[in-house]
């Protein structure tokens, strides 16, 4: 079927599309009116941008000019703060120190400060200038400085006195009534515990500057070092320290003394300063020297070379004054009463060893701390070649006078004596043979056993010098339980040993019996039987009367006689021996009469009556048992010896 054709539509659509043209037109001419307008706007934007290159170029000059002259000013105004800054250091500096040392060492650091600016900036014409002046400044100050640090350290460097210092000493150590303290006999007596408890006591250092000083100095010192004037400031230090450490040891009592000195002073008073000597010491050491190092430690805190360097400079000539003594001691002439003091030196050294090499640590103290650790060697040395001359001198004392009682020699109580006090330093002697050689209680012992042995042989040539045999064996008896009885009640029993107890308790019995058989054996023949009986019973009937055994009255007269005379003799004699010990002598006497008593009663019992029965009866019986037994009680009285105190 056909579409039917209408006219008014086709002319509707036709009217739409000329419309539609005619728009389009127009956009189109629209859109070349605004390309042809946009450019012309292009064409002029870059004549404009053209024309104004010229003023941006100008524009970014002047920026750059202005910030140039922007730093130009802030440099000068750097430079001359520092002009402001040296100035008013200037003034200060000029001023001297006197017034305000803070504020005179705040210029100095302000000084410096400016002399590092103007040598960071050479640029500046008159830099040389600058730091000339700057540094001449500077080297005025430091001189200023110096005397101010002189004059400080000066004004606050008193001697210590005497009195002070003690009462920084334990309260065990703080002397009585003098300095050196002395046993009775010149030996120091004294325990282990005694000397442990000397090296464990708590010491208090004196303050030798005032605390609220030392900082002050640290400044000033801090200044000087910075100034390259270490060698002004050590010497500054040295000859304002020195002298101070040098006179608080005078007023203690510290001498320097020569090897002539010591050589020609009597042993007492030698022995005196021996005791001072140690007590100076300890003192010097744990008291002063440790003051003067703590000083030293807070003045030049952060400068330990300079430190150790000023602390040996100060001490230097008091530690030569102190070990120039001992050094005289352990080098003069070997005599066994040195002995004890030079173990008591040893001792101390020993004792102070640690805080010496605390003290004078460092490569600048060397030289001081080998020297006391060569004392200490030395001394060392010479005890153990005094012991060894003891040993010797024991052995062959040649002393001719004899003891004529018998008693203990006076060589054996000084002997054991002696050995007793080596065992108050048994430790020190331990140590002593370590420094030599691989020792200790053995070596001790064998030392002991030595010495022992030496006086035991002296003893055998001294008892030769006796007449009678009998008054010999006592002498050895007493010698050598003078011995037995010492070591048993020391502590020498502990290292020679209860086996050497036992073998010489033998001895002084074996000495005992031989005194006996010697002694009573010819007295005790008389009251023997044998011998009275007479020959073939012929005078059975003669007026001299015999008994029932044939022995006459003559005979037996003739034995009470030869025993009255021999009695008698034996009692005025041995009643001037004498065996000091009460034990051994009351021992004897009963050994003797438990001879003696029994034989005289049987011989009496036996043949007594032929005497009882004659004329004068009296004249042969003289003494009944219980007249011998007394007179037996008189024998071996003779003085006593006093004991040696312990």
């Amino acid at each position: 079927m056909g579409i039917p054709r209408n006219g008014v539509g086709v002319d509707m659509l036709s009217e739409r599309a000329k419309i539609m043209r005619d728009s389009l037109q127009k956009s189109q001419s629209i859109t070349d009116n605004v390309v042809n307008i946009l450019g012309s706007f292009d064409h002029r934007l870059s004549a404009l941008e053209t024309a104004m290159r010229p003023t941006q170029i100008r524009t970014h000059a002047i920026r750059i000019a202005h910030g140039n002259i922007d730093k130009t000013l802030k440099a000068a105004e750097v430079i001359l703060s520092q002009f402001d800054i040296s100035r008013q250091a200037e003034v200060k500096i000029l001023k001297g120190p006197h017034e305000d040392i803070e504020s005179y060492l705040q210029a100095i650091e302000q000084l410096r400060n400016n002399i590092r600016f103007f040598s960071n900036n050479k640029s500046f014409k008159s830099s040389d200038g600058v730091l000339n002046h700057a540094n001449s400044l500077l080297s005025k100050a430091i001189s200023k400085l110096e005397e101010e640090f002189k004059q400080l350290l000066l004004s606050y460097s008193k001697p210590v006195e005497p009195d002070r210092l003690f009462e920084c000493l334990p309260n065990s150590m703080r002397p009585s009534s003098s300095p050196g303290h002395q046993e009775p006999n010149g030996k120091s007596r004294h325990s282990n515990a005694e000397q442990n408890g000397a090296e464990n006591a708590v010491y208090t250092p004196p303050t030798l500057i005032p605390p609220r000083i030392l900082p002050l100095l640290h400044d000033l010192a801090q200044q000087m070092v910075q100034a390259g004037h270490q060698q002004q400031f050590v010497k500054i230090y040295r000859e304002t320290r020195s002298p101070v450490l040098e006179e608080s040891l005078h007023n203690l009592g510290v001498e320097k003394l020569s090897k002539d000195d010591v050589q020609k002073m009597q042993w007492e008073v030698l022995e005196a300063k021996i005791g001072n000597w140690i007590h100076f010491m300890r003192i010097a050491v744990k008291l002063l020297f440790a003051g003067e190092r703590k000083v030293c430690d807070q003045i030049l805190e952060g400068f330990d070379s300079l430190n150790d360097q000023c602390f040996a400079e100060v001490t230097t000539a008091s530690v030569a004054m102190l070990l120039s003594f001992g050094d005289a001691i352990a080098k003069s002439k070997r005599s066994p009463e040195k002995l004890f003091v030079l173990l008591d030196m040893y001792e101390i050294m020993r004792e102070l060893r640690s805080e010496i090499e605390s003290l004078f640590r460092g490569k600048a103290c060397n030289e001081i701390r080998e020297s006391a650790f060569g004392l200490t060697k030395q001394l060392a040395q010479t005890a153990q070649e005094t012991f060894s001359d003891f040993e010797e001198a024991v052995e062959k004392d040649a002393t001719k006078t004899a003891v004529s009682d018998g008693t203990v020699h006076p060589l054996t109580s000084y002997v054991i004596n002696y050995v007793k006090f080596l065992f108050d330093y048994q430790s020190t002697l331990k140590q002593l043979f370590q420094e030599f050689e691989n020792g200790g209680d053995s070596q001790l012992a064998a030392v002991t056993m030595r010495i022992m042995e030496a006086l035991q042989t002296n003893l055998d040539g001294k008892s030769k010098q006796y007449k009678d045999t009998a008054l010999t064996h006592l002498f050895l008896m007493n010698n050598i339980h003078y011995m037995v009885r010492s070591v048993r009640r020391s502590e020498a029993k502990d290292l020679l040993g209860d086996d050497w107890v036992q073998r010489h308790r033998r001895v002084v019995q074996q000495h005992a019996n031989q005194y006996k058989r010697i002694a009573w054996a010819k007295i005790l023949q008389s009251l023997s039987i044998q011998g009275l009986t007479s020959s073939g019973g012929s005078n059975s009937g003669s007026a001299d009367g015999q008994n029932s055994s044939g022995v006459s009255r003559s005979t037996v007269r003739d034995r009470l006689k030869i025993f009255n005379g021999q009695f008698e003799e034996l009692h005025q004699r041995q009643t001037q021996w004498t065996v000091p010990d009460t034990e051994l002598r009351e021992s004897l006497k009963l050994a003797v009469a438990e001879i003696l008593l029994p034989a005289y009663r049987s011989f009496l019992k036996r043949f007594g009556p032929l005497v009882e029965n004659g004329k004068n009866a009296q004249k042969y019986i003289r003494y009944s048992a219980e007249d011998l037994e007394r007179m037996l009680g008189e024998f071996f009285e003779g003085k006593t010896l006093i004991e040696p105190k312990r």
